[in-house]
């Protein structure tokens, strides 16, 4: 799937004038990219470099360093897979892998449909099921790899 050009708008560029000379201006432009679009898009990046004179590697590893922002566009379905003490205990590593082998993709991925990501998480606190996943807000616990399959099967058929 390759990537949509997004484009700026105009309330993100007026925000950007609003912080382009306050001090931490850089986290805050990028938390608000990530709320506008979900994701950091590549050229909206170039365009944040270049109004904040900031050198776009330096960009790069701001989203790389905190695990807050994503380089790529979610799915329209995010599996959020708890690792989170209880859940570990309890085969969550299994269940993110088992997601993993069946999507064909790996944490912090998208399928090529655009269909699903799958997210690590340290805890949803919902330790009484455990393990855990959570699709856009929906709690699925106690779970097995053997129910992999029919959560991916239930979000498919929505479409």
């Amino acid at each position: 799937m390759s990537e949509q050009l997004e484009t700026m708008t105009p309330e993100l560029k007026a925000f950007i004038d609003d912080w382009k000379n306050k001090p931490g201006n850089l986290i805050m432009v990028l938390h608000k990219v990530q709320q506008t679009y979900g994701y950091i898009p590549r050229n909206i990046a170039i365009e944040i470099s270049e109004m904040l004179s900031v050198p776009l590697a330096k960009i790069y590893g701001v989203v790389t360093f905190y695990n807050f922002f994503k380089l790529q566009k979610a799915g329209k379905y995010i599996i959020q897979v708890c690792l989170g003490t209880a859940c570990y205990l309890r085969g969550g590593d299994d269940i993110i892998k088992e997601f993993e082998r069946k999507l064909g993709i790996g944490v912090n991925a998208t399928t090529p449909d655009g269909m699903f990501s799958i997210e690590a998480v340290r805890c949803l606190g919902c330790c009484g099921l455990a393990p855990v996943a959570v699709v856009n807000g929906e709690v699925h616990g106690k779970l097995e790899t053997k129910n992999v399959d029919s959560i991916i099967e239930k979000y498919r058929t929505l479409g």
